[in-house]
């Protein structure tokens, strides 16, 4: 078999046009699909990555909802509200009246912190007249035990001349101002 490429390069050139429009006609093709796929996930149709209908519920927003308080009301626990931003592929925490979400099936999520926590050494007031810092104190949060106001902070600061009141260290001892 003897192939002539001149002959084909020259069969080529005459259909050019044809050739053109094919191509033409699978690129505008190709592009719907796109446009179709794009819209119809947008419109309730599935999104990659999210659950199944099978192992959730959907929500539709109403006035003054957010995600902490859709999550409170379907879990218990507000802090599931990442669960139903990520099962939603939500990409800001804006949401708007009329839209559906959907609902995962998880578990309730707790607070990190606990009620004895909140009662520990360290949230105590303070009443003297100094205080030595603890692991984990700031200059706000010994202004809030010692005088119940944060931006007190200053005062302590200043009455301790302190060159840089974002560097306290564990076992400094602080005059506080009375």
């Amino acid at each position: 078999m003897n192939f002539n490429l001149k002959k084909f390069l020259k069969k080529i050139k005459l259909n050019e046009e044809t050739i053109s429009m094919v191509l033409g006609a699978v690129v505008i093709v190709i592009v719907g699909v796109l446009i179709v796929n794009y819209f119809k996930d947008r419109s309730g149709g599935t999104i990659p990555g999210a659950l199944t209908q099978t192992d959730t519920k959907e929500h539709v927003v109403v006035n003054g909802e957010t995600l902490w308080s859709i999550a409170e009301d379907s879990f218990g626990s507000g802090y599931n509200w990442v669960d139903i931003k990520s099962a939603n592929a939500l990409e800001t925490d804006t949401i708007e009246v009329g839209q559906k979400l959907i609902i995962p099936d998880v578990s309730p999520k707790q607070p990190t912190s606990t009620e004895e926590e909140a009662v520990s050494p360290q949230t105590s007031s303070v009443t003297d007249d100094s205080y030595t810092v603890a692991k984990g104190d700031s200059l706000w949060k010994i202004a809030v035990r010692a005088y119940g106001d944060g931006f007190k902070w200053v005062e302590i600061a200043r009455a301790n001349n302190l060159a840089n009141p974002n560097i306290i260290h564990a076992g400094n001892i602080l005059t506080l101002p009375r």
